[in-house]
């Protein structure tokens, strides 16, 4: 462990770790608009491109980093400038071109390393140039680093909005004066500026990824851009920071486990980013999947009363569920307060009751929303309202009711449960056990002396011992009180 920190202390590592930093943040900051934009195989070939121009620069500066930057940015920007005359004057295809491009320049690099290393007696390792050598980053080089890094990032800073504009909606940002074309070159720009200052680190081959992984994690994560922009470019400092730190424990090549890294931490996030991880997809299905058959043995208790055995085969076989995850629910209901299980057998509680007239109210407003808006007739609308009444929101619910003028009854003539004034958090939606406080404000002076009467002041705490079908009891001033359900749904609680 002394020998490792030994390590990380030399000069040499600190100019390798600061180098690969600066490379990974800005790599990170660029490579959103790369990805956003679909230009991951331009950048690929930017990268791949910049191999003639090193060949001339040392043809005429020798062995220097300036000369190199120099040569490499200019080969950058003439691949740039050749791929967008081949896209717009030969008949051939966008990622054709780029391809077509990269891959002679590519060519004509190797052949030009080669050549000097055998016809001018010099040695270039064209290994360097290809996965970088951040182990002989020179002083110069990470002067170049830090110059290039904060260039990038001051322009991405004063473009931001054109870029923005740009990136999301072209054609608006056209009408609005904003050159599309100029922030396209302005981003090719800062891209060679990248690609270059990456050689050293990652080499060409590998510079496409530090610009397209962190972002790609980045944008898993969220939808703002200004955070992605920020998190894509964290991830490329943590990438090249531990990327370099497992490199010296197994004795491999820095810029490679950069990349490593940065794919490792891409394919955790694939698995456990919030709302588009797959982990966050599949526990988000398993509880809307719950929460379905939940409402459909809600509805049916509405319904039916179980009362014998025999009762829950019948139960199984009209809502095509299999016994054990009947039973299941139910003891899940039983814990929620919306089911009472006295006596063996399930019977609604009062906030099941509440539940169950709300998907009622969803279904029969959706039937009369489709027959009267939609035009459809009675015998097709039963199978989407039953989909829907799961999904639909309060809000929705409201909005279709007021659509259709609050009608009474449903198109088979059923009766349509009138919308029930509660407050946002009422007693009666809380679970037994669950503790809060009884607000300041109710919805009207009336509650507000019924609760006098039963001694509930307002911040008074309580806990809810038990939701029963009519009443609910709650232990409060070190007894249990019991409120009737429809003073319960009336409450407004904290």
């Amino acid at each position: 462990m002394e020998s490792f920190l030994e390590i990380l202390t030399q000069p040499w590592a600190i100019r390798a770790i600061t180098a690969s930093v600066l490379v990974g943040l800005t790599c990170g900051v660029l490579g959103v608009f790369i990805v956003l934009r679909n230009m991951s195989l331009l950048g690929d070939a930017l990268s791949h491109s910049v191999l003639p121009g090193i060949v001339i620069s040392f043809m005429f500066f020798g062995y220097n980093p300036l000369g190199f930057f120099i040569g490499a940015l200019g080969a950058g920007l003439l691949s740039t400038s050749l791929i967008t005359w081949v896209q717009q004057n030969a008949k051939t295809r966008n990622d054709a071109a780029i391809g077509i491009v990269f891959t002679v320049m590519f060519s004509l690099g190797i052949i030009g390393i080669s050549w000097l290393n055998n016809t001018q007696n010099v040695h270039l390792d064209l290994k360097d140039f290809l996965f970088g050598n951040v182990l002989a980053v020179s002083p110069s080089d990470v002067n170049m680093s830090i110059v290039v890094c904060l260039y990038s990032i001051t322009m991405i800073i004063l473009f931001y909005r054109y870029l923005f504009a740009t990136t999301f909606q072209p054609v608006v940002a056209q009408v609005m004066g904003i050159s599309v074309k100029a922030t396209h070159y302005l981003l090719m720009f800062l891209l060679s500026f990248a690609v270059v200052s990456a050689m050293r680190t990652v080499g060409v081959i590998l510079v496409v990824a530090m610009l397209i992984t962190p972002a790609s994690t980045a944008l898993l994560y969220f939808h703002n851009l200004k955070k992605v922009i920020i998190l894509s470019g964290i991830l490329g400092i943590v990438s090249a920071i531990f990327g370099f730190i497992f490199a010296v424990l197994l004795d491999s090549n820095p810029g490679p486990m950069m990349v490593l890294v940065a794919g490792l931490l891409y394919t955790v996030s694939v698995f456990l980013a919030p709302e588009k991880g797959y982990i966050w997809k599949w526990w988000t299905r398993k509880l809307q999947n719950e929460k379905v058959i939940n409402e459909d043995i809600v509805k049916y208790l509405h319904k039916h009363d179980i009362q014998h055995e025999s009762d829950y085969k019948l139960m199984s076989e009209n809502l095509d569920l299999k016994m054990n995850i009947i039973l299941s629910r139910l003891k899940s209901l039983d814990r929620s307060g919306m089911v009472n299980m006295d006596g063996g057998f399930p019977h609604l509680t009062v906030k099941g009751v509440e539940t169950a007239d709300e998907i009622v109210r969803a279904h029969r407003l959706w039937e009369t929303f489709q027959v009267n808006k939609m035009g459809m007739n009675e015998e097709q609308i039963h199978q989407e309202a039953e989909r829907l009444e799961h999904k639909l929101t309060r809000d929705i619910v409201d909005e279709v009711d007021e659509k259709l003028g609050y009608p009474s009854l449903d198109p088979h003539g059923s009766p349509i449960p009138p919308k029930k004034f509660i407050p946002e958090k009422s007693l009666i939606s809380l679970n037994p056990k669950q503790k809060g406080k009884i607000a300041q404000h109710q919805l009207n002076h009336d509650i507000e002396g019924e609760l006098w009467e039963l001694g509930l002041m307002p911040e008074t705490s309580f806990s809810v011992y038990s939701i029963e079908k009519d009443q609910v009891v709650i232990e409060a001033l070190k007894k249990r009180i019991i409120i009737p359900a429809q003073l319960a749904r009336q409450i407004n609680v904290i």
